[in-house]
C-alpha cells in the first residue's frame, strides 16, 4: 500500500488538555490537506468517546482519507475503519481474521526483533520507534534513533512509519532515513489550538513533506 507522507494522530488526552473537540480538530486536519487519521484513545471506550471515534470516521469518509482506529478491532470494526495495533494488542493475525482482507491493519514496532518476526504478520505497514525522545506515550520504549530506522527500512518489506518524537524540526531527517510515513501527535497541535490553527499546523506539514 501507498501511505500518506503524513500520518497524523488524534490523540484524546493531548486534545482534552489543548481544549479542542476531537470532531473540530478532524474538520480542521481534513481542511488543511490530511489523508489519513488515526484515533487514539487509551482508557475507558464511554459512549462519549465513541461518538467521537465514529464522527471523526464520517469526516474522513466523506473527504476521502483512511482512517484507521488504534488499539481496538472492535471499535474499528463498528466505525468501519482500519486498525492499528502494538505488541501488547490483539495479534495481527487474530485482528486480520475479525477484520477481513480489505480493511488497513498497522503494527508497531519497537526493535530488530519485533519488526523481524512482524515480516510474518498480515499487517499492511509497520510503525518502527520511537526514533527521537516522545512525551506523549507513557512509558515509552527505548529511542532507536536514525541509524537504526535506517537499517529497519532495508529489513522491512512493506511501508515503514516512522513514530517516536517527530517534528517539524527533524520529519525530514527522518524521511531522509528511509520512513515512507511520519506518525505526529505533539507537533500537530499548537499552544493556542483551534480550529483555526490546527488547519494552518497542517498546511505547514503538507508543505514540509511534500517539498
Amino acid at each position: 500500500m501507498l501511505l500518506p507522507r503524513l500520518y497524523p494522530i488524534l490523540d484524546t488526552a493531548t486534545l482534552e488538555r489543548c481544549g479542542c473537540p476531537v470532531t473540530a480538530a478532524a474538520q480542521a486536519m481534513l481542511a488543511g490537506g490530511a489523508r489519513i487519521l488515526q484515533f487514539r484513545h487509551k482508557g475507558h471506550y464511554s459512549r462519549a468517546i465513541f461518538e467521537q471515534a465514529e464522527q471523526a470516521a464520517e469526516l474522513c469518509r466523506r473527504a476521502g482519507a483512511l482512517f484507521i482506529v488504534d488499539d481496538r478491532a472492535d471499535i474499528a470494526l463498528l466505525v468501519d475503519a482500519g486498525l492499528h495495533v502494538g505488541q501488547d494488542d490483539l495479534s495481527p493475525g487474530d485482528a486480520r481474521r475479525l477484520l477481513g482482507p480489505e480493511r488497513v491493519l498497522g503494527f508497531s514496532t519497537h526493535n530488530e526483533a519485533q519488526l523481524t518476526a512482524a515480516l510474518a504478520e498480515p499487517a499492511d505497514y509497520l510503525a518502527f520507534g520511537p526514533v527521537f525522545p516522545t512525551v506523549t506515550k507513557e512509558r515509552p520504549d527505548p529511542v532507536v534513533g536514525l541509524e537504526e530506522l535506517r537499517r529497519m527500512r532495508r529489513l522491512a518489506d512493506r511501508p515503514l512509519v516512522a513514530i517516536g518524537g517527530i517534528t517539524r524540526y527533524n520529519a525530514l531527517e527522518a524521511l531522509a532515513a528511509g520512513a515512507d510515513s511520519l506518525a505526529v501527535i505533539g507537533d500537530l497541535y499548537p499552544e493556542l489550538c483551534t480550529a483555526e490553527s490546527l488547519r494552518a499546523r497542517m498546511e505547514e506539514w503538507q508543505q514540509l513533506v511534500t517539498a
